[in-house]
């Protein structure tokens, strides 16, 4: 399977390391709700998503779960990246949120191309910088941005065609790295104002108007 073509940055690569790229990679389905790595596990692949999301989350000390960033088609993963690079373990979870398909990339793969190839170094460390400065977007977010522009934000991305988000209160708090009690009394104070109707599971917008308003105000 010719999978190299859909990530621009391999493309470069001489075409023996690509052919020999392709013999040494394994390409694997996962199904969806699959624990693909998890806190306290050492990478042994590199992943490259060819089909699906994969969530990658972290838990704090106190319990409460974050969403990091997502993986999706075209892209590997920044913390498989990292802890490869550095031979540490994960200290994050990867979920399939739908059913994946990937090529692994061994180690020891990974390694000869990191120190042979300047073309494989420059995709790897470019998806790298990419994939942290997102990161350090959702950082300022949870620290800086207010709750109900967080929220505002993150309902009109996750809405439907129907202006439908099936979600729990506890799905948005791990999505914006809150609790869900604050979750649940701004989306309160967003139905009394009568731009949403929220129901066990689902939330129904009513004044996508507002929102958008609210949303654009940081």
């Amino acid at each position: 399977m010719d999978w190299i073509s859909r990530f621009e940055g391999l493309s470069n690569l001489p075409q023996s390391q690509k052919d020999q790229l392709i013999a040494d990679t394994q390409v694997l389905t996962v199904p969806k709700g699959t624990v693909i790595f998890g806190p306290g596990k050492a990478p042994e692949n590199l992943l490259l998503l060819l089909d699906g999301t994969v969530r990658v989350s972290q838990m704090s000390e106190a319990g409460r779960e974050i969403v990091l960033y997502r993986v999706t088609a075209g892209e590997s993963c920044v913390l498989t990246t990292a802890c490869l690079l550095a031979y540490e373990e994960y200290s994050a979870e990867g979920v399939a949120e739908t059913d994946v398909q990937a090529a692994a990339v061994p180690r020891r793969v990974f390694d000869r191309l990191i120190s042979e190839s300047k073309d494989f170094r420059r995709f790897v460390f470019s998806a790298y910088s990419k994939r942290i400065t997102d990161l350090f977007v959702v950082i300022e977010e949870v620290a800086f941005k207010r709750i109900d522009i967080r929220l505002a934000q993150r309902l009109l991305e996750l809405k439907d065609s129907a202006d439908k988000i099936q979600a729990t209160h506890q799905n948005l708090a791990v999505e914006l790295g809150s609790a869900r009690e604050v979750i649940s009394r701004q989306l309160q104070e967003f139905q009394r104002r009568g731009w949403v109707k929220a129901n066990r599971g689902e939330i129904e917008i009513l004044d996508n108007n507002q929102l958008k308003t609210l949303a654009g105000s940081s």
